[in-house]
């Protein structure tokens, strides 16, 4: 039977679940609140995280990573846990793999990933992903950063936002799209921008990571806007084929997606968590509040928000796991199938932190609670790796109408 329509986690997955969880549980959600509230980001708890190998578990073991005994499910799993006690070590995980490790793996000379790779996937490095801009975000072809050969070396000029793992002291590099010229007549695009992708370290004279962002959540996630003045790097620094750029990070976020819909439903889980806990717990009126069917049945519309999250979640990751084995399903398959988890969880994700605070009433709106900290970082959710009307468009095309 087809892979689309059949799939489950393993025994295998559901003790890394179990491993995971203690992790995070341990070391993670103790301090989760002071790092949000401090807007810290835990350089040592990553790389815990490393020696965990929760950062090599699509990597191949030449470069320390899983190998065979990892896959992309396994990483979804590990985002979730993650997630579930804080969404900003989540998103660095999820970052860190999608973002950073993932382009220099597929698309990476033998040397480029013999060079960056060993140190992300020990979780010793982090890499960011430059890909939106001031005046191009979901319009990624409108990029205007620039760069132009000189000499053997890359001259790149101009500016990026919103980029997570990008200036922390342990960021090693930023993979950045730029225009490098104009397409040619023979691949269908004349006249249109070239956009390639190139690999930008840092401490690149004139390559700068402005200061971090005030954010509404995510407090604990590194996360900065980066310009880019006469900055030279060698040629050999462009990552796959020229003029391939926009394709390889379309590729880059379809994956991305998927992971981003098991971020959402680790929010999910942590919301049903805590709901389930206080509803048993807060008396009212001589009882528990979860005796109201008021409280009772929004909880129960958070297990029904959890598990079709999981489902569309754990579909879409299967999918591509088994492309990865030669055996599976077309790529417009996984394509639609990463849209779909990605809007719905991402989507029930906020409406289950605005749930969760309604179970908590009042206490849900001070800080001291864990649901206003979820509260504030589930809106992103939507926005990341393709906006919830993006999302729309592409699942909508997927159905054959040519929306625009």
């Amino acid at each position: 039977m087809s892979t689309q329509s059949t799939f489950g986690l393993s025994r295998e997955h559901e003790e890394f679940r179990r491993s995971v969880r203690d992790f995070a549980e341990a070391e993670i959600a103790p301090h989760a609140a002071r790092w949000d509230r401090e807007h810290h980001f835990p350089v040592d708890v990553v790389r815990k995280m490393g020696a965990l190998g929760l950062f090599g578990l699509t990597a191949p073991e030449e470069y320390g990573g899983a190998g065979e005994d990892g896959d992309f499910t396994s990483l979804c799993v590990a985002i979730e846990e993650i997630g579930r006690v804080d969404q900003s070590l989540g998103i660095t995980l999820e970052a860190a793999v999608g973002l950073g490790i993932n382009p220099i793996l597929a698309y990476g000379t033998d040397e480029q990933r013999g060079t960056w790779l060993p140190d992300l996937v020990a979780g010793e490095r982090l890499a960011g992903f430059g890909l939106t801009e001031p005046g191009a975000g979901s319009d990624a072809g409108a990029t205007r950063t620039r760069a132009e050969l000189d000499g053997g070396e890359w001259v790149v000029n101009g500016a990026k936002q919103f980029i997570t793992n990008s200036g922390s002291e342990i960021t090693s590099l930023v993979t950045v799209t730029a225009r490098t010229g104009v397409s040619s007549p023979e691949d269908g695009r004349a006249g249109k921008a070239e956009i390639s992708t190139i690999i930008v370290p840092s401490g690149t004279p004139g390559f700068t990571a402005e200061q971090a962002y005030d954010k509404l959540g995510w407090h604990a996630s590194d996360t900065h806007p980066l310009t880019f003045q006469d900055v030279r790097v060698p040629e050999a620094h462009l990552l796959g084929t020229r003029g391939r750029g926009y394709a390889q990070f379309l590729a880059t976020l379809d994956d991305g997606r998927v992971a981003i819909a098991a971020l959402a439903v680790g929010c999910i889980q942590a919301c049903l968590d805590m709901s389930v806990e206080y509803a048993g717990d807060r008396q009212t009126f001589g009882g528990p509040i979860g005796r109201k069917q008021g409280v009772a049945f929004q909880i129960a519309d958070l297990e029904v928000m959890l598990h079709a999250s999981r489902l569309l979640t754990y579909r879409a990751a299967a999918m591509k796991d088994s492309q990865r084995d030669g055996r599976g399903a077309p790529v417009k398959d996984f394509k639609q199938a990463a849209a779909v988890a990605k809007l719905y969880a991402t989507e029930s994700a906020v409406t289950a932190t605005r749930i969760a605070t309604q179970v908590f009433g009042g206490y849900g709106f001070m800080e001291e609670y864990p649901v206003a900290r979820f509260y504030r970082d589930a809106k992103v959710l939507e926005i990341g790796e393709g906006t919830s009307e993006v999302q729309r468009m592409l699942i909508a095309r997927g159905l054959g109408l040519p929306v625009e």
